[in-house]
């Protein structure tokens, strides 16, 4: 009898099936190929810069701090105190923009009571600090001489720093690029491939780095000018690079 060869339904459906299945796996390793070559080759890399400026201003707060009875004599003293630091920092040709009220507290001052006593209120105590803006260092000295010997006996700290930063931070941003680039070429070259296109620059923080501060409570009736050194401030940035590679 001869061999049927007809397919059945079942049959010619497994076919397709298969045919179908094949396809889309085909189809799968194409696309997988072509993504893969789509894939950039890419080294992220980081590099830091600075640069060290003068600082062209100070900003020095000082004020004064009184205690009195009651509230209101503590805060006449402290008036009256306050009103000869403006009045000699005028003087002196700081300008009114140049002045700005950093703090004012009105507080008691509680006892401390022995076993069995309540706590009560001996005093009070205002305090009013000014920051003022010094615009030739030059004369950082004389300012703090003056306004101590005429009402302050409060010196919170001295700073210096730079006005307007940003035109000598573009010299930071330059190193810093020279030092991812100067990065990446190390390590292309120890893995034997060549850079491509900076794809990206993205810059991270920059500023300067503070100047130490000087703060305590003071009275120097008298004394000469304040020897003041202002040295020098470090500007720094960092950029993070994504360049492509060959």
């Amino acid at each position: 009898m001869p061999h049927s060869t007809a397919k059945t339904p079942a049959t010619e459906r497994s076919q397709w099936l298969a045919m179908g299945l094949g396809a889309l796996m085909a189809l799968g390793l194409f696309t997988q190929t072509a993504k893969a070559e789509d894939i950039q080759r890419t080294i992220t890399i980081t590099g830091q810069g600075q640069v060290s400026v003068k600082p062209d201003i100070a900003i020095v707060e000082s004020g004064v701090v009184t205690q009195a009875k009651t509230a209101a004599e503590a805060l006449a003293a402290n008036t009256e105190a306050m009103q000869a630091v403006f009045t000699t920092l005028k003087d002196l040709g700081i300008e009114d923009k140049d002045m700005r009220t950093s703090q004012f507290s009105v507080n008691a001052i509680h006892t401390r009571p022995e076993r069995g006593e309540a706590r009560r209120i001996s005093g009070y105590q205002v305090s009013n600090l000014v920051s003022v803006t010094i615009r030739d260092l030059d004369r950082v000295g004389e300012v703090l001489d003056r306004v101590v010997s005429n009402g302050s006996n409060e010196l919170r700290g001295i700073r210096f720093q730079v006005e307007n930063p940003g035109p000598l931070m573009d010299g930071a941003r330059e190193e810093a690029v020279k030092d991812a680039l100067r990065k990446a070429k190390i390590y292309v070259a120890a893995a034997g491939v060549a850079l491509g296109p900076v794809l990206t620059i993205n810059e991270h923080g920059g500023g300067g780095r503070p100047q130490p501060m000087f703060a305590r409570s003071m009275a120097m009736e008298g004394a000469a000018d304040v020897p003041i050194a202002a040295g020098e401030q470090t500007l720094s940035t960092s950029v993070t690079l994504v360049i492509g590679l060959e």
